[in-house]
C-alpha cells in the first residue's frame, strides 16, 4: 500500500511549530506521520532499524531502500514498510518528506521535512567518519536541525579508524603468540559488520555468532565486502581456536562452553571505551574505542554545516551540548524524551574540559 493511501485528506492543517513531541513521539501535524515514536502509531518514519529507534504495531513504516530488509527482518514479515530510495521527495499531505545518508549504520537516515519554505532535519543516529559498510553522511542545509548527542561531552575525541583497527590487529595477533582466542564483542547490526569489513581474514579464522551471521547477510545482499567467516555454533570444531577472532554480540556468552574456554582474551569495540570505568571496561580485558556516532567537535561541526539556526539536542549529553550551542549564538533546546538515558559519568579529572 502506498504511504499516503493511509488517508486521502489530513484534517490538521496550519499548525506551528512544524514538528513537535506527543506522547507517542515527534510528531508533524501537517504531514500526518511521525518520526522514530516510541509508541504504535498510524505513520512512522524509521531513521534506521536499531531497536531505540522503532517500535513495533505501527500501520505503516518508512524507510531508506537499503535498510528496508533488516527493519522487516526486525519486525517481521506482515509489517508494513515502505522503502524510500535516499534523496526521493515523498508528499505527505503537502509536506515534502525526503531521506538522506546518516553513515549510521546500513540504511541508516536523516529525515528531510520541508513545508511552506520551512525545513527541519531529524539526523536520527549519525557519523561522520566514512567507513565501507553504508552510505557516507551528508549534511543537509535546514532552519532547524535534531541532533543526538550519545558522545556530546568533550571528553570525546575519535582517532584515526585505521589506527584503531592497527591496535585490533595487533592485539589479536599477541594472542595468537601466546596461544589465545581473541573474542570481540560487537553490537550485532552495524558495530559488528563494520569491524568485519576492517580486520584481515589472512591473519587467522573469522568466527560469528548466527545473529551476527544474518544481518551479515543483509549487507552483502546490499553489495557492502565482508570476509568470509564461520558461523559459531554448540558444534563448531576447529583445530586453530588460538589464531582465531571470534564476534560475539555483548550479551552473549557461548564461549564458557567452548574447547578454548580456558585459553582466551576479550575486548569490546564501542566509542564508550574511552572512558577508564564504562559500561563495559570490567567485563572485557581490553577495548577500543571505534564508534558508530560522531564525537564532540564532530557534532558541533554539524550543526555549523546545516547553517540551522534552530537546534534541539536530543539522547546524550543534551544539556551539555545545548550549552555549547548557545554560547556559539544559535538557538538551542533540549530534547528529553523516554528514549534520553542518564550518559556515563566523565572521569573527575577531566570534568574542566569543556568551553
Amino acid at each position: 500500500m502506498p504511504f499516503a493511501a493511509l488517508g486521502r485528506y489530513n484534517p490538521h492543517m496550519n499548525r506551528s511549530p512544524l514538528l513537535r513531541i506527543t506522547s507517542a513521539g515527534l510528531y508533524c501535524e501537517v504531514g500526518g506521520f511521525h518520526v522514530d515514536p516510541w509508541h504504535p502509531v498510524a505513520r512512522a518514519i524509521t531513521t534506521h532499524a536499531h531497536a531505540d529507534h522503532f517500535v513495533a504495531g505501527c500501520k505503516q513504516y518508512v524507510t531508506a531502500a537499503s535498510g528496508r530488509k533488516i527493519l522487516q527482518h526486525r519486525l517481521g514479515p506482515r509489517a508494513d514498510i515502505f522503502p524510500l530510495e535516499f534523496g526521493t521527495v515523498l508528499d505527505c499531505f503537502g509536506v515534502k518528506v525526503s531521506l538522506h545518508p546518516a553513515g549510521h549504520i546500513l540504511g541508516s537516515a536523516q529525515v528531510r521535512v520541508e513545508y511552506r519554505g520551512e525545513v527541519w532535519v531529524i539526523s536520527g543516529d549519525y557519523k561522520v567518519a566514512a567507513d565501507t559498510t553504508c552510505t557516507p553522511f551528508e549534511p543537509i542545509r535546514c532552519d532547524t536541525f535534531v541532533t543526538e548527542s550519545t558522545f556530546g561531552h568533550p571528553y570525546f575525541t575519535w582517532d584515526d579508524q585505521q589506527t584503531i583497527f592497527d591496535r585490533i590487529h595487533q592485539w589479536w595477533a599477541d594472542n595468537q603468540r601466546a596461544g589465545q582466542a581473541s573474542v570481540v564483542y560487537a553490537y550485532s547490526l552495524g558495530k559488528a559488520q563494520r569491524l568485519l569489513a576492517g580486520l584481515d581474514p589472512q591473519q587467522g579464522p573469522l568466527h560469528v555468532h548466527p545473529q551476527i551471521d544474518v544481518l551479515n547477510g543483509f549487507y552483502r545482499g546490499e553489495g557492502i565486502a565482508l570476509p568470509a567467516t564461520q558461523v559459531l555454533t554448540e558444534d563448531s570444531t576447529t583445530q586453530a581456536w588460538d589464531q582465531s577472532l571470534i564476534v560475539l554480540p555483548p550479551r552473549e556468552r557461548w564461549h564458557m562452553n567452548f574447547p578454548w574456554a580456558s585459553r582466551y582474551q576479550t575486548a569490546f569495540v564501542s566509542g564508550w571505551m574511552v572512558l577508564p570505568d564504562g559500561p563495559h571496561q570490567r567485563r572485557v580485558q581490553t577495548g577500543f574505542a571505534l564508534s558508530d556516532h560522531a564525537d564532540h567537535q564532530e557534532l558541533l561541526d554539524t550543526v555549523a554545516a546545516t547553517g540551522a539556526e534552530n537546534v534541539f539536542v536530543t539522547h546524550g549529553y543534551l544539556d551539555l551540548l545545548t550549552e555549547r550551542l548557545r554560547s556559539l549564538g544559535l538557538n538551542a533546546q533540549p530534547l528529553k524524551t523516554p528514549r534520553c538515558q542518564t550518559p556515563p559519568k566523565i572521569p573527575a579529572a577531566q570534568r574542566e574540559l569543556g568551553f
